[in-house]
């Protein structure tokens, strides 16, 4: 008598869930690190010392800034700068006028005026300043060039480019002064990517691009979804094929 048997394998489908789910560990670590390493050169966290930029960012909110060079700046940016002038401190302000720009307050519905223009700032809240969140001070600069004009969205507390009126450059700041500009909030939780301002887009030179923050984000979590799902492949395996049931053997006389 000879007895042959045929037993189910499995080493195949085992070996090819082990190969996926070590490649997905590897590009999952790829992409973790790659998009925290990225984002280190590229961002720099800030929290925001004061309420002057509230409804915005409240006071204590952490923000990442791109690292950038003055020159990249556009009107409507929010700003980190250091100026000797106001008192050497790490600031944070948006840009409402650069080099050229003649801004002033108020314009038609008390709206604060860039070259003429009344501006839309929904941001500011109905509470930043009287009805629809206006300046309640009337002035009027003229932005050197190479320089940029800076309000608090608060513009009740903010003491901003209007307490510094009298200064020769009437209240702007030097763009080299300006270290990096804020692309998101990452707390609170709900903060999310800071927009560009519509009123601003439609100005001559427009508005900045965001940079690559969200991008970077997404990598970091897809990522970290890879490494743990991977991960999890072998404990999941071994627990699922101790609940199958061994194939029977067929024997031949």
């Amino acid at each position: 008598m000879r007895m042959s048997g045929t037993t189910k394998k499995r080493d195949g489908h085992g070996r090819l869930g082990s190969a996926l789910s070590g490649l997905a560990v590897a590009v999952g670590c790829l992409l973790f690190l790659g998009g925290f390493v990225a984002g280190a050169l590229l961002y720099q966290p800030y929290t925001v010392p004061t309420g002057s930029m509230a409804p915005t960012l409240a006071v204590g909110s952490k923000v990442l800034a791109q690292r950038i060079d003055g020159d990249e700046v556009r009107r409507g940016d929010i700003v980190v700068f250091k100026d000797p002038l106001w008192g050497d401190a790490t600031m944070v302000k948006r840009v409402v006028g650069i080099g050229g720009d003649t801004v002033a307050c108020c314009g038609t519905g008390g709206r604060l005026t860039v070259n003429g223009t009344p501006l839309d700032e929904p941001y500011l809240g109905t509470g930043a300043g009287g009805p629809g969140g206006v300046v309640p001070e009337e002035f009027s600069a003229t932005v050197p060039e190479g320089s940029l004009f800076l309000l608090g969205d608060d513009r009740t507390t903010s003491l901003d480019s209007r307490s510094h009126l009298e200064d020769t450059a009437q209240g702007s700041v030097p763009r080299s002064t300006v270290v990096a500009r804020v692309d998101s909030v990452v707390w609170p939780l709900d903060g999310g990517l800071v927009d560009r301002p519509a009123a601003f887009a439609a100005l001559p030179g427009g508005v900045s691009t965001p940079g690559p923050v969200g991008l970077l984000l997404t990598a970091i979590a897809a990522g970290a979804f890879l490494i743990l799902a991977g991960a999890a492949y072998g404990p999941v395996a071994k627990l699922l094929g101790g609940r199958a049931k061994p194939a029977r053997e067929k024997v031949k006389a």
